[in-house]
């Protein structure tokens, strides 16, 4: 079983309608490989609606995507590089979308002019259990065999008690 460590993974590319999928891909098996196939969905169904939204709006088509794993949540951020677009128009409906099916999410500026826009999805490291065989269930026509009714007195010998305790026993 893995450990619970955090990770990281940096991935730069040229949105276009083909790479979404591509992107997804590779995000869904670093996911994977992180034992957290929990947010393989909601992570790739995300980034691919931003992706979707960059390639439709922006003319600035270069695009970071980070991921950063800290044993509690997963923070995913695409940032482009288009300083025209506007978030808060362009970007309107997906960002709705983002919210309601990430834990939290946010929008900055960075110092070139560039947006990132980031979302984070709470989880646990991925717990496996060993596989343990199951005692096999009692077939239906067995039936259970009700215990014989040992005397007190022949239980007591075999144990090895005199009749005198025995009869102050009773």
């Amino acid at each position: 079983m893995k450990t619970a460590v955090p990770c990281y993974y940096h991935l730069d590319v040229e949105v276009s309608p083909e790479r979404v999928g591509q992107v997804s891909r590779i995000l869904a098996a670093h996911l994977r490989y992180w034992d957290l196939e929990t947010l393989v969905e909601p992570v790739c169904h995300s980034t691919e609606m931003l992706l979707r939204a960059i390639d439709e709006h922006a003319t600035d088509k270069n695009t970071s995507i980070e991921m950063w794993w800290n044993r509690h949540h997963l923070i995913t951020a695409i940032g482009d590089n288009d300083r025209a677009m506007r978030p808060d128009h362009e970007l309107r409906d997906c960002l709705q979308r983002l919210a309601a099916m990430s834990d939290g999410w946010g929008c900055c500026a960075t110092e070139t002019g560039s947006k990132v826009i980031w979302f984070s999805q709470r989880a646990r490291a991925g717990e496996r259990a060993p596989l343990v065989p199951a005692a096999p269930a009692p077939n239906l026509r067995e039936a259970l065999q009700l215990p014989r009714e040992v005397p007190v007195t022949a239980i007591a010998d075999a144990a090895g008690i005199r009749d005198d305790v025995l009869e102050e026993a009773r």
